[in-house]
C-alpha cells in the first residue's frame, strides 16, 4: 500500500534553467567553466548541508574558488542573478507535473518533498505551486544531512509517520539519490521527464529502480501497480 511519495526537487519537479542573464555572465565565462566552480564537490557539500548559512557567504565562496577578483558589486549581481534564476525554476512548473500531484492527492497519498539544497535554492519554495501539494518539505541545509545518506529518508519517514513498506521516492537519480532510497527500503521511480539521462547512465540508475518512466502522468500507473501487489520496471 502506497501511503506517501517523497520526491526530489531538481530535475524531478523544476529545472534550474539558465536564462539570458546569468551568473556566468558576469565572469565572461562558458556555463560548463561557472559550474566547474559552482558545483565543486566540497564546496557544494558546505552549502547544501547548511555549514555555509548565509547567502552572502555562498557568492563569497563560490566566487573564491575561480581565478577573478570581482568587486562586491559583481558578486552582489551573481547572488542577484542567482536568486533569480532559483525563484523562477520554482514559480516555472509544467502542467503536466500538477496535473499529476493533484490527481495523487486526490487519491489521499501524503507527499513529501527531500531535497539536496542549499539557502538560496529553497528560498522561494513557499511561492511555487508546488508547495500547496506537499506535506513536508525537506531541505538539506536544514537538517544537516544530505541524499545518498539514509538517514535523510528516515528522517522525512519518521515526520510522515510512513514505513518504508509504504513509501515510493520519485527522482532524477542525482546525487545517487535512488540508491540511498532503496537502502532505506523505500520503492523507487526514476523520471526522465525533464531531463533525458545518456544511456551509459541510464542503465546505472535502473539498478536502483523499480520504476522509469518518461512522461510524468505514468506515476498515477505506478501506483496503481503497487496498491494491486503488482509491479514492474518500466
Amino acid at each position: 500500500m502506497v501511503k506517501a511519495l517523497f520526491f526530489d526537487l531538481f530535475f524531478t519537479l523544476i529545472n534550474p534553467e539558465y536564462s539570458a542573464d546569468n551568473e556566468y555572465d558576469i565572469l565572461n565565462i562558458t556555463q560548463s567553466e561557472w559550474e566547474k566552480y559552482a558545483e565543486e564537490d566540497s564546496l557544494y557539500e558546505e552549502r547544501a548541508l547548511g555549514i555555509i548559512k548565509t547567502e552572502q557567504a555562498i557568492i563569497e565562496n563560490l566566487t573564491a574558488k575561480t581565478p577573478f577578483s570581482l568587486t562586491e558589486v559583481q558578486k552582489q549581481e551573481i547572488l542577484i542573478r542567482r536568486e533569480n534564476r532559483m525563484k523562477n525554476a520554482m514559480r516555472k512548473i509544467d502542467e503536466e507535473i500538477l496535473e499529476t500531484l493533484n490527481k495523487i492527492k486526490n487519491k489521499g497519498i501524503y507527499m513529501g518533498l527531500i531535497s539536496n539544497a542549499d539557502i538560496i535554492d529553497c528560498k522561494y519554495w513557499k511561492d511555487s505551486p508546488l508547495s500547496k501539494f506537499f506535506d513536508l518539505a525537506v531541505f538539506s541545509c536544514n537538517v544537516g544531512m544530505m541524499k545518498p545518506d539514509i538517514k535523510i529518508y528516515q528522517y522525512a519517514m519518521e515526520k510522515m509517520n510512513v514505513m518504508p513498506a509504504d513509501s515510493m521516492f520519485v527522482g532524477d537519480g542525482g546525487s545517487n539519490e535512488l540508491n540511498g532510497a532503496k537502502l532505506a527500503g523505500m520503492r523507487t521511480v526514476f523520471t526522465e521527464f525533464l531531463e533525458k539521462k545518456p544511456q551509459e547512465k541510464r542503465t546505472l540508475l535502473l539498478r536502483d529502480a523499480d520504476y522509469r518512466i518518461d512522461r510524468f502522468s505514468q506515476l498515477t500507473e505506478c501506483i496503481k501497480k503497487e496498491q494491486s501487489g503488482f509491479f514492474k520496471q518500466g
